[in-house]
């Protein structure tokens, strides 16, 4: 396969030698803040700029010769779904040389979830042919972060201090504000309970410090990975709640599975062994016409007490 510097849509004249087209491929590439990588037609990474290094923490020599089916970075859609081993853009393109874009989440080398926007473009031989594809992604926390808090109170006393999400007082008062949209309007709104498993267990053996840091990478899975209208929050210690608007019962069941797949692909790194996989237990329920608050939230209790007793790591519904 030719060098990348010298495939389209990055185009240099077939006139310029070498050093000008590493020149230019380094200088540009390079500099950019966007990740690119180049596939061959079997997957094989064969360019991966210093973009891609930020934003993976994999350096260009952990990743070139590599297969983007490896799955090192974990690839899923806001549905959960591992893209890299089935569903994959880049093999699509390569298959009909079509340009592709979708949001997605990586894993980061240290164990993060990061959201990302993924532009796909097809690389063409000299004769038209597919001899490979482009992949060019951008981190979009920092967009995920600003629509969760265009629809939140911006104010402090209403945040955890730990996780930056909403604390036990905002959530209380979301769940009247959504009780009194359902009696009012008939509109569709759930609550899912989210308990992390052994957490005792992981400040025990590895201190309150790592603890923290397992409770602030969940809360930066959901905060990134729900809808602009919906709300997390830390209920409690190692509890934290969703409360979803405009959901029916398979769409809520749909949700709270999503949650609990995101969090189980996020890892915490730790000084000394493998990294540690965060899984929790998740109960969710819909807000009934006629419930009290304490109802409701009682209702997802028990269902994530009943995940909890039915093997830990999955949903449970009432």
């Amino acid at each position: 396969m030719p060098h990348p510097a010298a495939l389209a849509p990055l185009c240099v004249d077939a006139t310029e030698d070498a050093s000008v087209a590493d020149f230019f491929h380094r200088n540009l590439l390079d500099n950019l803040y966007d990740g690119v990588y180049f596939v061959d037609p079997d997957r094989t990474i064969t360019y991966w700029n210093k973009g891609a290094e930020r934003l993976t923490g994999y350096g260009a020599n952990e990743a070139v010769s590599r297969h983007c089916f490896d799955n090192f970075l974990m690839h899923v859609d806001k549905a959960g779904c591992a893209l890299c081993l089935s569903g994959c853009p880049l093999s699509k393109t390569l298959a009909d040389g079509e340009h592709r874009e979708m949001e997605l989440f990586l894993r980061h080398k240290q164990g993060h979830r990061v959201p990302v926007q993924v532009r796909i473009e097809p690389i063409r031989s000299a004769t038209g042919s597919v001899a490979g594809a482009v992949a060019i992604f951008t981190d979009i926390s920092a967009v995920k972060k600003l629509e969760r808090l265009a629809g939140h109170l911006v104010d402090l006393a209403y945040y955890d201090s730990l996780t930056q999400v909403a604390n036990r007082r905002h959530l209380e008062m979301k769940v009247q504000q959504a009780l009194q949209e359902v009696r009012q309007f008939g509109r569709g709104f759930g609550i899912v309970m989210l308990d992390v498993d052994s957490f005792k267990n992981v400040n025990d053996k590895y201190g309150h410090q790592t603890g923290d840091r397992l409770l602030k990478l969940l809360c930066d899975t959901l905060t990134t990975s729900l809808r602009p209208g919906d709300v997390v929050g830390r209920w409690g210690g190692d509890e934290f709640l969703v409360v979803a608007r405009d959901v029916t019962e398979n769409s809520l069941q749909h949700l709270a599975e999503r949650c609990r797949h995101l969090i189980d692909a996020t890892v915490v790194p730790v000084a000394s062994g493998a990294p540690l996989r965060i899984n929790v237990s998740v109960g969710a329920t819909m807000l009934r016409h006629g419930d009290q608050c304490d109802q409701v939230l009682d209702r997802a209790d028990q269902m994530m007490y009943a995940s909890k007793g039915a093997g830990k790591n999955r949903v449970a519904f009432a």
